[in-house]
């Protein structure tokens, strides 16, 4: 089976919802008419990091889930791509995993960036989310998430195939970007599609450099840093052979480290 994944690269306008909704919208049914089996966004998408209104802009993202909801049934699209959900006096940055018109799962970034003061704006998740899909098994993390490397192997010993990965890395770092996501796939032998933010939100400049990686840790497709949509098709038989031809996973030894 080939699964064809479309990243939605773009520059988040801060604080204005329904700016991003209407372009997410658009490019969800452009995705969809190249015919595109998953698509992925950047963190934040909906409203960016609008900290000092973060709690009133989070009151809108049921409504936002809800219209997700009902374009991946009508696009029959798995959808992914991270909002600010209520919690009280802070917010969790929040993955909504949709499937075909169904909620397939939520994952609530577990790694807050405390040097941009995440922390005191969110409140950080604790359970990792692997959901079964219509279109195999998709595991998620979120941007600061590709830091950690535990993360990912979780997934992946859980028999992921494919991680996707919403973020907002911004400059200078986009070797590091670059880099983690191939180890990314290449350690764990599975396919990373990742979605980075461009333009400059706030005070920050966004690089984008979205990424498609197959299990060899080669790039599939990759955007520059202005707007676009890029697009790779999964080949998950060739995700079978590689792992058959270099068994990494049966050669694990948990038990010593």
């Amino acid at each position: 089976m080939t699964i064809k994944t479309a990243a939605i690269q773009f520059s988040v306008k801060q604080g204005d919802v329904d700016a991003n909704l209407a372009y997410v919208r658009e490019a969800l049914f452009r995705a969809a008419g190249d015919g595109a089996n998953l698509a992925v966004l950047p963190e934040m998408w909906s409203s960016g990091f609008d900290y000092r209104n973060l709690n009133e802009l989070a009151l809108r993202t049921e409504g936002i889930v809800d219209e997700l909801l009902e374009l991946s049934r009508k696009l029959k699209l798995v959808i992914v791509g991270s909002m600010p959900e209520p919690n009280g006096e802070k917010v969790f940055n929040t993955i909504y995993l949709v499937d075909n018109g169904k909620l397939a799962g939520v994952y609530r970034k577990m790694h807050l960036f405390s040097l941009l003061g995440e922390d005191r704006a969110f409140s950080g998740g604790d359970s990792w989310l692997l959901a079964e899909t219509t279109i195999g098994k998709v595991g998620v993390i979120i941007c600061y998430d590709l830091r950690f490397p535990e993360l990912s192997r979780r997934l992946a010993v859980e028999g992921a195939q494919i991680i996707c990965v919403p973020a907002q890395w911004p400059k200078p770092r986009q070797e590091h970007w670059r880099t983690l996501l191939r180890a990314r796939a290449i350690e764990n032998q599975l396919f990373v599609v990742s979605c980075n933010a461009c333009g400059q939100i706030g005070k920050l400049d966004f690089f984008g450099m979205s990424m498609i990686i197959n299990p060899k840790g080669e790039v599939m497709a990759e955007a520059g840093e202005d707007q676009c949509e890029i697009s790779a098709g999964l080949d998950m038989q060739e995700l079978a052979d590689w792992r058959a031809q270099i068994p990494c996973f049966n050669d694990r030894k948990p038990e010593c480290y």
